[in-house]
């Protein structure tokens, strides 16, 4: 069956009929007619019983019908694809996690605007799960997200990889470098369990049997920077959300390794366009940017 076929065929199968069809379709019924004597010709039985009532599937056609369907959505889907670049130019639609969005895509922007002066961006921040929703949604083209599991359909690519950082009010009494063991003694602001940096530590300190008594459990790592602030407790957090808070708050570097990484999420089964591949160049960039000038300003004992 060629492509034409299927597509004559699913229309009747929808209408019920060949003016039906041929209404869906916009062409005459004449063409609906000779397309589908051409379609039964080919495959050597009749698809349709035509009766008064309307043209109603023979045993063949049903069994046929599965795979009909399955190729005329894979069609649409390709329709849809040629449609979204045919309108979208040089739009990038990107999401980011609440961190990595203030602090590294304000300045890849900036940068990609440098770069691509008639390019354009549409930014939308929020959590892992959300994030994963758009892109299965087709809302945006990639993802800048912490290190995660995803789902099947989505594809990670690390592109960085750091350690977790603690923050303390400004002039809190404390040595250059803290252990986890100290931080809990200290009031430390937990992330949650479910979270992708809150994974890593409580899984360091449930393997150094360490207990945080703080009842608190906290999702937005910005919230426990503004709760260090307000000399509410200790945290820990990734060093693009401390670098946010340079300059207010202590940051020092933990004994224990608290690795986390920063990844690209993306659907598997769509390409990336050249603007979008340009603009995750820039973010590499900024993100060694950022990392090279923390390490040299905040973390010095940690070198």
């Amino acid at each position: 069956m060629k492509l034409r076929h299927i597509e004559i065929v699913h229309a009747i199968v929808q209408s019920g009929s060949m003016s039906g069809a041929a209404r869906l379709l916009n062409v005459s019924q004449p063409n609906i007619s000779r397309v589908l004597n051409h379609a039964e010709q080919q495959l050597g039985f009749s698809l349709f019983e035509r009766h008064h009532q309307g043209m109603f599937l023979t045993s063949e056609g049903q069994l046929l019908l599965p795979d009909i369907l399955d190729i005329y959505e894979k069609l649409s889907v390709l329709s849809r694809h040629a449609d979204k670049l045919k309108f979208s130019g040089d739009v990038v639609k990107v999401g980011a996690s609440h961190a990595l969005g203030q602090s590294v895509m304000t300045p890849a922007l900036v940068e990609y605007r440098r770069q691509v002066p008639h390019g354009s961006v549409e930014l939308a921040t929020g959590h892992f799960d959300n994030l994963c929703q758009d892109l299965l949604a087709g809302k945006i083209d990639f993802a800048l997200a912490f290190g995660e599991q995803i789902d099947q359909g989505l594809l990670a690519e690390p592109i960085f990889q750091s350690s977790l950082v603690a923050i303390l009010p400004k002039n809190y009494p404390c040595s250059d470098t803290v252990t986890l063991e100290w931080l809990s003694q200290n009031n430390l602001l937990m992330m949650q369990k479910n979270d992708p940096l809150g994974q890593v530590l409580h899984r360091n300190l449930s393997r150094l049997e360490i207990t945080s008594y703080n009842s608190l459990l906290i999702k937005t790592y910005s919230m426990i920077a503004d709760l260090v602030l307000a000399e509410e407790g200790v945290g820990i957090v990734d060093l693009f959300t401390a670098c946010s808070y340079a300059g207010r708050i202590n940051i020092l570097p933990i004994a224990e390794p608290l690795p986390f990484e920063v990844m690209f999420v993306s659907r598997r089964d769509t390409p990336q366009s050249h603007s979008t591949l340009v603009f995750k160049q820039i973010i590499r960039g900024k993100l060694r940017e950022i990392s090279s000038v923390f390490q040299q300003k905040y973390l010095q004992v940690a070198a």
